[in-house]
């Protein structure tokens, strides 16, 4: 498809939406690697206890069909689910080291935040430049994002300032509303800007991401292909996939 019949101008559309991880910042690849080593050192425990073979938490696959763009705890159980292992749920209060949904996301947050303290926050400088872009011709923006990370990763970026609003973890499990792939994050940002869906781009790098944009009836999803895997973005909701998005300043 071309993009040149997809352009994201005033008259069209009165706000985009953005994932975080993958599309503004390269958290994308810090969260895989949390995932994996949480997960590969969970499994090789498991393996030893039941006396069944190691078969590795693969980023590939794994990572992109399971958990990516899922609120944390509903990646635990969706990856946990497809490998036939079931946990009780546990509690936030409890410790990491305990084997439950809550103790794996623990651990893998954990994880996530040492990475994040000794290598920082990556930009994508040309997603930057596009969100600026939007906001000089009064186009609104927002984050949209399962991290409850979310705030935190936008101030080490210092972007916090080019959005209007943030649904994250945080704020979807204040509001009890569900999570990617389901719609309600990413309509609840278009209701906090005062815009209707169908005046509303979704921008997503994440399979459960334009699942969401596509189930709520937007505008316009947009997919980023960060991973190569353009196919499975526009079998799973996008209208169109670019590899950066400084190709929709073009």
């Amino acid at each position: 498809m071309s993009q040149s019949n997809y352009s994201v101008t005033s008259d069209r559309f009165n706000a985009v939406l953005f994932d975080l991880d993958g599309v503004l910042t390269a958290t994308a690849k810090v969260h895989a690697v949390s995932w994996k080593r949480m997960f590969d050192e969970f499994l090789s425990k498991h393996s030893q206890e039941h006396h069944i073979p190691f078969i590795a938490f693969e980023i590939d696959s794994d990572y992109k069909h399971y958990v990516d763009g899922k609120p944390r705890l509903e990646g635990v159980r969706s990856f946990l689910k497809v490998r036939g292992i079931y946990l009780p749920e546990g509690s936030p209060d409890r410790s990491t080291e305990e084997d439950t949904v809550y103790g794996l996301g623990k651990r893998k947050d954990e994880i996530f935040h040492s990475i994040l303290q000794s290598d920082g926050v990556e930009v994508y400088e040309t997603s930057v430049a596009w969100v600026c872009y939007l906001r000089s011709q009064n186009i609104k923006t927002a984050v949209v994002s399962s991290s409850r990370n979310c705030e935190a990763v936008l101030k080490a970026a210092d972007i916090t300032d080019l959005f209007e609003a943030r649904v994250d973890g945080k704020v979807a499990a204040s509001l009890e509303i569900a999570g990617k792939p389901a719609p309600d994050t990413y309509l609840k940002a278009a209701q906090l800007l005062n815009v209707i869906p169908q005046r509303c781009v979704v921008v997503e790098d994440a399979i459960s991401g334009v699942q969401a944009g596509s189930a709520g009836g937007f505008g316009l999803v947009i997919g980023v292909n960060r991973n190569n895997d353009a196919e499975a973005l526009i079998n799973n909701g996008a209208d169109i996939v670019v590899t950066d998005l400084g190709e929709m300043l073009q």
